[in-house]
């Protein structure tokens, strides 16, 4: 669905490449997570893919299309959700998805389905220019759906929204991915991709460090532990064992023997963690 290699980018003439060398497949089906801090190359990248930069240097292709030459039948393919919100403020929600829905030369969905579907069922006769930014936000996740991707572009598509909401739009994106809709999630949050992403790549400075699934980056660098919580005469104490060391596993069968053991769970490495190991940086 998607194959980058070798794609640079800068925003002028002899500056600091924006991306650089970039390189990476996305298979039909998948959930990638493009993951890095503010300032990485996520959105420039993206960008490319999606036909808002010109490419530069490198080859793309994006469903079959290469990016050099865009073609409209690529875009009926394709759906965006931006991180800021677009949508028109003088309309309402139904306006805006309706105005939207005649862009396309392919079947498009019910647009007060897809105001349901994102929790704003009652508000699709306010003008949009009197919602939150929450609102405005689930509109636009709502209208990049509008035409039935097979390629969904995401860009932190749960910022700004509050708990409740988040796990409703994550559950979306699972059903949506379970139909077979492929997902390039580009986001900082490294729990959203953990729980959505079947491989995730690392940028950082324009330049991608690592590509791999969550469960594999935890294999290779996270660390095997155990938290136990246990009385000891009375006392409540806490300790964590490596189920690695040969030393540790010995202590830990010692005290479940000999203690009256309060919890006990295993403990692994976030993605956070991993990320800030392999790329030396943080996502802020």
């Amino acid at each position: 669905m998607i194959h980058v290699s070798g794609l640079y980018h800068a925003y002028a003439p002899g500056k600091q490449y924006a991306v650089k060398d970039v390189g990476f497949d996305v298979p039909k089906g998948e959930v990638f997570g493009f993951l890095g801090p503010s300032g990485a190359g996520k959105s420039t990248t993206q960008g490319i893919l999606t036909g808002l930069l010109r490419l530069q240097k490198g080859d793309v292709a994006v469903v079959g299309y290469p990016v050099q030459k865009i073609k409209n039948e690529m875009f009926n393919r394709i759906g965006v959700s931006f991180e800021q919100s677009n949508v028109y403020s003088k309309l309402t929600a139904l306006e805006n998805l309706s105005f939207y829905r005649k862009l396309f030369d392919v079947p498009t969905r019910d647009p007060m389905e897809l105001i349901q579907l994102v929790g704003l069922g009652g508000k699709e006769h306010l003008k949009v220019g009197t919602f939150s930014k929450g609102m405005k936000h689930r509109l636009t996740f709502a209208r990049s759906m509008i035409n039935n991707p097979e390629l969904w572009f995401l860009d932190e598509p749960t910022t700004g929204l509050d708990p409740a909401i988040a796990a409703q739009i994550k559950d979306i994106i699972k059903a949506e991915n379970k139909r077979g809709t492929t997902v390039f999630l580009t986001t900082h949050n490294m729990y959203i991709a953990d729980e959505l992403c079947d491989r995730v790549a690392f940028i950082v400075d324009g330049e991608l460090k690592r590509v791999d699934s969550p469960k594999n980056l935890k294999l290779q660098f996270g660390q095997k532990l155990v938290d136990i919580e246990y009385l000891d005469n009375g006392q409540l104490k806490t300790q964590t064992f490596s189920t690695q060391d040969t030393g540790d596993k010995q202590q830990l069968k010692q005290i479940i023997d000999q203690h009256e053991v309060v919890t006990l769970h295993t403990k692994e490495a976030t993605l956070e963690e991993i990320f800030i190991k392999v790329t030396g940086r943080g996502l802020a």
